[in-house]
């Protein structure tokens, strides 16, 4: 399995980002993504899942500005940030789950300046 996340980058409060995350060497249409973080010196925590019946699920502190998204034709997975505040700052991961199996991509590095 292999996933490859992009999308990150430099942008003001306030601002919006997108980010996506490609999979190979998966049959994308029946695992779950989800999208983690990690802040500097802070546990990686989860942002957004959606399963591959397409439910979505948010950590409280991005509902109403996060949105995660899914194409199965591509199998991509996106998360479409908006409203970004300065603790939003962190480096991004995805990540599929298969039946308890866990696999990660790279991070993608989010920093929101205020």
């Amino acid at each position: 399995v292999q996933l490859q996340a992009s999308g990150g980058g430099l942008v003001q409060a306030g601002g919006s980002l997108r980010l996506s995350c490609a999979a190979s060497r998966i049959v994308f249409s029946i695992v779950d993504m989800g999208w983690y973080r990690q802040a500097p010196g802070k546990q990686r925590e989860l942002v957004a899942t959606i399963t591959s019946g397409g439910t979505t699920n948010y950590a409280d502190s991005v509902k109403g500005r996060f949105t995660i998204s899914r194409d199965n034709t591509k199998n991509m997975a996106y998360l479409q940030m908006n409203s970004l505040k300065p603790g939003d700052t962190a480096v991004y991961y995805c990540n599929a789950e298969y039946r308890s199996a866990n696999f990660w991509g790279q991070g993608t590095l989010v920093t929101v300046s205020s």
